[in-house]
């Protein structure tokens, strides 16, 4: 298994702290930073927006990336959520040994 980081955005500390809180009990995480706020510009059906939204960085494995994905749709209020993933190149070996027994 190797260690990823991923980033979903949220439209309210409320569903950050729902989602994030899913994921780390159901062992799809082990550990999920929320960030707010943030601003986000972005096109959405051909207009620029600008909204607020919550950060969500979110620590986890390439096993259990998959169900982490399906897992936030399911929660998401968003019709598109952003679920953007990368992998961890390095970092604290107790760190991150620590991720990959919590997601076990």
């Amino acid at each position: 298994m190797k260690p990823m980081i991923v980033f979903v955005t949220a439209a309210t500390a409320d569903e950050a702290t729902r989602i994030a809180r899913a994921l780390v009990e159901e062992r799809l995480a082990a550990c999920a930073n929320i960030v707010s706020p943030i601003v986000s510009v972005y096109r959405w059906e051909g207009q620029v927006q600008e909204d607020r939204e919550v950060l969500l960085i979110i620590k986890t494995t390439d096993a259990r990336l998959p169900a982490l994905i399906q897992r936030v749709k399911a929660l998401h209020s968003y019709q598109v959520p952003e679920v953007i993933a990368m992998p961890i190149a390095d970092g604290s070996a107790d760190y991150l040994r620590w991720l990959l027994d919590e997601t076990q």
